[in-house]
């Protein structure tokens, strides 16, 4: 089943062209992993993909919603309820606790239920971290906050935006095998990234250059660059 499709997807901004003719399918389930040197749209595409902004051109489909059609509040609202958000810089409230963060996302959802909050941040392995603020905690548990708030609503996408990129070796492997652990139970994980040794989890990664993609790589494999009309993944 098809969770995510974009179809003839561009991004213009001004004179210049982020996005040019993206084709792209992601079932429901997958490991992606999109790479790319800067400036190539790997941010532009999750923006998009994230209901945080819309293409110039093109249809983008989310769990059978034509998100490129709705307004910026109905975008609001589906990715509350649809996507599961994780970012290189934390983005926690420094005032509230760990678990008091995972409750925030609660409370724009439906109704903060600290049990639930505390299971999510038990799954991640910070259930006894729980009460701590974000500067009694080191990078790679701030980072772990930020999946737990994530899933807290049960997204049908996490997106994950260099999640690894402050992180040391140590915790970036602990981030890693907790995407390890949500794929095998069958989540969605899209993750954008620098780092081939992340991406190299993934079922297949998508390589931007220039806007454009570039090539495909499965399993060790790779494509050429984009001839077909959709690159299926």
């Amino acid at each position: 089943m098809d969770l995510l499709e974009l179809r003839d997807i561009s991004k213009v901004y001004g004179n210049l062209k982020a996005l040019r003719d993206i084709n792209l399918t992601v079932k429901q389930g997958e490991w992606l992993a999109i790479m790319g040197p800067s400036g190539s749209g790997k941010t532009t595409m999750m923006n998009i993909i994230g209901c945080m902004d819309k293409p110039s051109s093109g249809t983008v489909f989310l769990d059978g919603v034509n998100i490129s059609r709705e307004s910026g509040r109905n975008l609001t609202t589906i990715r509350r309820d649809k996507i599961g958000l994780i970012f290189q810089q934390f983005h926690l409230v420094n005032y509230l606790t760990a678990l008091e963060n995972v409750m925030v996302a609660q409370y724009y959802h439906s109704l903060p239920d600290e049990n639930e909050a505390l299971e999510a941040l038990d799954r991640v392995g910070l259930s006894g971290r729980a009460k701590h603020l974000p500067s009694q905690l080191s990078g790679g548990e701030q980072q772990r906050v930020c999946i737990a708030r994530a899933l807290i609503n049960y997204p049908k996408l996490i997106l994950a935006d260099e999640p690894t990129g402050n992180l040391d070796e140590t915790n970036e492997n602990m981030v890693i095998d907790i995407f390890r652990k949500l794929h095998a139970e069958g989540s969605t994980i899209i993750v954008v990234t620098h780092d081939p040794e992340v991406a190299e989890d993934a079922e297949r990664t998508v390589v931007l250059e220039h806007g454009r993609i570039a090539r495909i790589v499965k399993n060790g494999e790779k494509t050429g660059p984009q001839s077909d009309k959709e690159a299926k993944l």
